[in-house]
């Protein structure tokens, strides 16, 4: 990496500032939070400003907002961003700490689509394949994001009187006990699924956001049972957390702490 120009990061740090709060700030608030000389917090918001990277704030004489100039640039981001790209990226990042196969998947009506994959090193793991579709009752990914949908839109999907298909003996067909469990996850923000869509294989999933917040698709780890235990089960699900978040921050989402 080249050496930083320290007036850029000066730049990018006044910007990056207007993150928090109520999104206003005055040159005195920038001197006092990043600890920097008023004549060069002058300067600098004097030419964010002069190119409509913040702007006063009607009314307020003295205070600033984010201009247009970042949206911009963040709307150019979002039409570039490829959901299956950077979920390929970043499960195989997920797939290098734990060596286990890694999903990213979506909904669509009652099932999940596999989006990308990255398979487990282990001559024993889950054979899958990105594209494939799984009932989403079956599936961790399936089950996040079915607990992610509003209350309406998951009943006009799976109704009470709904015929819930079995892939193993461990999955959920009854419409109330799948309810129950989708209560479950969203009150934990994890799903694990135990040997529901394979015998021989068990899974957990966390949500992944878009910039709006929204849960846009779910992020999985799969384990053979020969490598499954619940002492590991905290480690797998903090690590399909931290993977699900970071493709959110890819996608633009931006968590509050």
């Amino acid at each position: 990496m080249g050496r930083l120009v320290p007036a850029v990061t000066r730049a990018l740090d006044i910007l990056e500032l207007f993150l928090d709060g109520d999104g206003t700030l005055s040159a005195p608030d920038i001197v006092r939070r990043l600890q920097l000389p008023r004549t060069t917090v002058h300067e600098l918001v004097t030419t964010l400003a002069a190119r409509k990277y913040i702007v006063p704030v009607q009314g307020q004489p003295g205070r600033y907002r984010l201009g247009v100039r970042p949206y911009q640039l963040g709307a150019r981001y979002s039409e570039q961003l490829d959901l299956a790209a950077e979920g390929q990226q970043v499960a195989r990042t997920v797939a290098e700490t734990c060596d286990e196969t890694v999903h990213v998947a979506i909904l669509e009506d009652t099932d999940v689509i596999y989006i990308a994959k990255v398979d487990s090193t282990h001559a024993v793991r889950m054979v899958s394949a990105a594209g494939r579709r799984l009932p989403a009752h079956c599936t961790s990914v399936g089950k996040m994001l079915l607990a992610s949908l509003p209350e309406r839109e998951l009943a006009a999907r799976i109704p009470d009187d709904a015929e819930l298909a079995g892939m193993t003996p461990n999955s959920i067909t009854d419409p109330a006990v799948l309810r129950e469990t989708l209560a479950e996850i969203r009150e934990r923000g994890v799903a694990v699924e135990s040997r529901e869509s394979n015998p021989d294989v068990s899974c957990v999933a966390a949500p992944v956001r878009d910039r709006t917040g929204q849960v846009v698709a779910a992020l999985s780890i799969s384990v053979p049972m020969i490598r499954w235990s619940e002492d590991r089960l905290a480690e797998l699900e903090e690590l399909a957390v931290k993977g699900a978040a970071d493709l959110s921050e890819r996608l633009g989402h931006r968590s509050v702490a």
